[in-house]
């Protein structure tokens, strides 16, 4: 079946491969009143009847064609066409009734959108082993997936140790950002310590001019505030006066913790202590949650219920646009009532006689 660029059928009214095609009737078109088809049975029904009646009050007019003589009289074969025409024409009638239509749906879809920034510690204490392969390499990781999972969503990230930089900007393109996100290692700041609030504070210039519908900020750190001229509960501020959400992550566990081998081969260990005071202030003046974590399990569930609160909503708006096919079946009544007419006229009638 031909189509427009509207996905209606083109094909003119007088196209009988178009329109009286089984695919055409059965798959293409819906009908508006599919219950009226189950007239088309009553069709012939009609004619039956009539035959039976006016063999009953008129037997002459049951003889009108002698049996065998319809393959010999090519005459003979026009005398059943008047009935078979009407016939055709009524079931036309049924067919316009049920009204049979083409429908094109156009899908509209609409979202909120969300910006996220990823602020990932990658100071030397993210080297330490309490999750597989260290923290650093699971933050990473569940990172990765996370962006996996957002639709339409511009995120960016900041790492930071020792001072802060942006390494991705604020983006859809999600292969990018996965590809920045496993290039991420220690070497790519030198200095030591853990600047949250120069991260926060590089994170909130990326988003301050953001005109998103919502704006959040994912810190994931495993220690103190210990470098940087900035003051996180400062920075946290700031970042609340652009409307910005935060969530801190704390990493790692406290107690006794495996860093690495030494030159025997033999596990290192190190004592770890983590005070969460700085990071829960932080996500209460950001308007968002604190969650302390222990294992990489612990890791995704965390990222996966700050999946589940931020995120995007997505409204679909569906347009149908619907086309009446009827009138072409009308028309074909119409020139099949024609025809019947002018053979039931008496110069035609005449010369089926003689």
């Amino acid at each position: 079946m031909e189509e427009n660029s509207d996905g209606y059928f083109a094909a003119p009214w007088w196209d009988v491969q178009t329109w009286f095609d089984p695919t055409t009737l059965q798959e293409y078109f819906s009908w508006e009143r599919g219950q009226y088809l189950w007239m088309l049975l009553a069709v012939p029904l009609v004619f039956v009847i009539r035959w039976l009646i006016s063999r009953r009050f008129r037997p002459r007019l049951a003889v009108a064609v002698p049996k065998g003589q319809l393959k010999k009289d090519p005459i003979a074969l026009l005398r059943v066409l008047p009935n078979l025409l009407l016939m055709l024409c009524m079931a036309l009638i049924i067919v316009a009734l049920a009204r049979p239509q083409s429908r094109f749906t156009e899908v509209e879809t609409t979202s909120e959108g969300i910006d996220i920034m990823l602020v990932l510690d990658i100071s030397q204490s993210m080297n330490i082993e309490d999750f597989q392969p260290n923290r650093l390499e699971a933050a990473k990781a569940t990172a990765g997936r996370f962006v996996e999972g957002r639709f339409k969503d511009r995120i960016g990230v900041v790492i930071f140790a020792g001072e802060a930089f942006s390494l991705a900007p604020l983006t859809t393109d999600y292969p990018f950002l996965q590809n920045m996100l496993s290039q991420i290692n220690f070497e790519m700041i030198r200095s030591r310590g853990t600047a949250i609030g120069s991260a926060l504070a590089v994170a909130t210039n990326r988003l301050r001019e953001s005109e998103a519908d919502s704006k959040v900020l994912i810190l994931l750190s495993d220690g103190d505030n210990t470098a940087g001229n900035l003051d996180p509960l400062k920075a946290a501020e700031l970042a609340a006066a652009f409307d910005i959400k935060i969530y801190t992550i704390a990493v790692g566990k406290d107690g006794k913790v495996p860093i690495g081998r030494d030159i025997f081969g033999q596990v290192r260990y190190t004592e770890n202590t983590l005070d969460e005071t700085t990071l829960r202030n932080i996500a209460q003046t950001g308007s968002g949650e604190f969650y302390r974590v222990s294992n990489n399990q612990a890791l995704e569930a965390v990222f996966e219920q700050i999946d589940r609160l931020e995120k995007t909503e997505i409204k679909e708006l569906q347009y149908q646009n619907i086309t009446d096919h009827y009138r072409v079946y009308l028309y074909w009544a119409v020139v099949l009532f024609l025809a019947w007419l002018l053979l039931k006229s008496t110069f035609i009638t005449n010369i089926l006689r003689d």
